[in-house]
């Protein structure tokens, strides 16, 4: 690969690829330097054709780009076209490309164990309490003990202040989610997205969760960041069956 991309450190079965961009290798000027996947951030659109042209190099087929709404719905990659509102997708056979682009939200990555299904999610902080990890484990339709999940870069506890509002709303759903949140001020909470997710997963069943230790805000030079730096790139996370 020739692009700067992270390879999952997971066990995931051989006919299981993955890799998630970032802001490296691409043709974007600033402030979307230089592997701006997005098209709806106000980058050059041949910009954008030239790094998803960059993105697909590395892959079996065009991945499934999603119009991303911090909603739930998950799509088949085999029944959906480009641009389709959803922000999870499944694949159940080899060479169908699952995507979704971040820049502070999270992206999931998910297969089974038997390497026959795979998943990807993007999760905001809006996505992750209404259930779009559980949505996207269950379009998956295996058993959540079957599960591998992988956690790319996104906003680290450290750097995601967030108002009594949204602590109340997780709170609300799940008492346990009082450990995902310490108090930063008065009506202010620092929140772990990653916490947040494996609690949300281990309700599934899903035990088996690896990464979740980058920060997208802290790193500048490697990942974009909606939050630091507002106008900004979108970085990739792909995954499919050989």
């Amino acid at each position: 690969m020739s692009l700067d991309v992270i390879v999952p450190n997971w066990p995931a079965p051989q006919s299981v690829r993955a890799f998630i961009t970032t802001r490296a290798g691409g043709v974007s000027q600033p402030p979307f330097d230089s592997l701006n996947l997005g098209d709806h951030v106000g980058d050059d659109p041949q910009a954008v054709v030239r790094n998803r042209a960059l993105v697909r190099q590395l892959t079996p087929a065009e991945p499934l780009w999603l119009k991303q709404v911090h909603g739930t719905r998950v799509v088949d990659v085999a029944k959906a076209q480009a641009g389709v509102e959803a922000d999870a997708s499944v694949a159940h056979a080899a060479g169908q490309v699952c995507v979704v682009m971040t820049a502070d939200c999270l992206p999931a990555l998910f297969c089974n164990r038997a390497g026959t299904v795979v998943a990807a999610a993007h999760a905001g902080w809006r996505g992750l309490l209404d259930g779009v990890l559980e949505a996207a484990v269950a379009g998956m339709q295996v058993a959540g003990e079957d599960v591998l999940a992988y956690l790319g870069p996104a906003i680290g506890p450290q750097k995601f202040a967030v108002g009594d509002e949204v602590r109340q709303a997780f709170v609300a759903h799940d008492a346990k989610a009082a450990a995902a949140f310490t108090a930063a001020s008065p009506g202010k909470w620092l929140a772990d997205i990653y916490l947040l997710a494996r609690q949300r997963l281990a309700q599934m069943g899903v035990s088996a969760v690896y990464g979740g230790t980058d920060c997208t805000v802290s790193d500048a030079e490697r990942f974009y960041s909606y939050r630091r730096d507002g106008q900004t790139g979108r970085m990739a996370a792909v995954v499919w069956l050989e």
